[in-house]
């Protein structure tokens, strides 16, 4: 879930790849991480629309009692940028890790009760509602981490350098918006978090997803081996794809973000094709799983809300999303960590805000990984 995706000719300007070597520092650490499933989670919700009518109460109530919500209204405030009434809209959309349960045996990581988010993406929905923007924030950017308060009402302080994805296991989702709209100055209309296992199992319920792979893939951390070629891939081959950094490019977190949104594109694709509305049982089981492993912020926290939201997004296909990653640079005191290219990353945020395509120039130059074109779907 390979960055910077071609864009179809219909939205000039989609970045190309230009990655400057890897400066030479300490070695990179190996981290749990999956693709946030931000389009399986629409597709399905917009599919249980098909469950109403006579009969179909129980189901409603019970998929309603499912879903998980967050006030991020309430927990912020008014200290947050205004929201800009285009017909465009931006939704934060988090992976989160909490190595507990299911999630600890999936990680490979150690049960300490915390959560963390490996995978952010930034979608911006444009006027119209036929494409998408999508942008990768690099969970290991050092950033501007403001004040924010958890849900224990303990307030921590501003933290300057901090990597990105504290900000969720320090104030969990509210205090992730906050930073991304302090880093961005865009207001985020929507907050969906997926989890590690659902991510799993949601692949798996909808038979699994085709990509083809233009090299061979091994690493031992994620347990994946795949040659090169076409493969169907179920729930654990991917999510050992889109967590694998040692089996491509450079090991970076760069190159694992541009195999996860190839893999976002192939799962789009399997979404719309397998022809849901004609089966009821699959649509009932994925949307049974899908709202039992999201949490979203309290305006999408109804089945009927989520699937409104979700019916405007439907005629996005993979080839009307554009994706690439946040401008950063390689942190030359330590290159385990990378850095905001602030002035390439404000053409990217002024972009978004004007519901423009992100110019080609705001990823020139910048620390893009190694891992284009490895993986495509299909």
């Amino acid at each position: 879930m390979p960055a910077e995706s071609t864009p179809e000719p219909a939205i000039p300007g989609d970045p190309g790849d230009s990655t400057p070597p890897r400066p030479k520092g300490g070695s990179r650490k190996t981290r749990s991480t999956r693709s946030k499933a931000l389009m399986i989670t629409a597709w399905t919700a917009a599919g249980v629309v098909a469950l109403g009518g006579a009969g179909a109460g129980y189901l409603f109530f019970k998929l309603n009692g499912n879903l998980k919500s967050v006030d991020i209204d309430q927990a912020l405030g008014s200290d947050r940028p205004l929201k800009i009434d285009n017909g465009s809209q931006n939704i934060l959309v988090l992976g989160s890790d909490t190595r507990s349960g299911t999630n600890g045996k999936l990680g490979g990581g150690t049960d300490d009760g915390s959560a963390r988010s490996d995978t952010a993406m930034i979608v911006h929905v444009y006027k119209g509602h036929k494409r998408a923007s999508v942008v990768s924030v690099p969970r290991d950017t050092l950033v501007e981490r403001p004040s924010c308060t958890d849900s224990e009402g303990t307030v921590h302080r501003a933290v300057s350098g901090a990597m990105f994805n504290s900000a969720y296991s320090t104030g969990g989702a509210a205090c992730a918006v906050k930073t991304v709209e302090s880093m961005t100055g865009i207001r985020m209309d929507h907050y969906i978090e997926i989890d590690f296992s659902g991510f799993r199992k949601l692949v798996d319920e909808l038979g699994g997803v085709t990509v083809t792979t233009t090299k061979a893939i091994s690493d031992n951390e994620s347990h994946l081996r795949l040659p090169a070629g076409s493969h169907k891939l179920d729930g654990k081959q991917a999510l050992g794809l889109v967590r694998t950094r040692h089996g491509v490019g450079d090991g970076s977190d760069l190159g694992r973000i541009q195999l996860q949104q190839a893999f976002t594109k192939a799962l789009v694709d399997q979404v719309k094709h397998i022809g849901l509305l004609s089966n009821p049982k699959k649509l009932y089981d994925l949307a049974d799983t899908a709202t039992k492993t999201v949490t979203t912020d309290s305006d999408l926290g109804s089945v009927t809300s989520l699937a409104s939201f979700a019916g405007g997004l439907k005629g996005i296909g993979s080839s009307h999303m554009t994706m690439v990653t946040m401008p950063v640079q390689y942190d030359p005191a330590d290159g385990n960590r990378v850095l905001v290219d602030k002035a390439k990353a404000e053409l990217v945020w002024k972009a978004l805000e004007a519901d423009r395509p992100i110019p080609a120039a705001a990823t020139e130059g910048t620390a893009t990984g190694t891992a284009k074109g490895v993986v495509s779907p299909g």
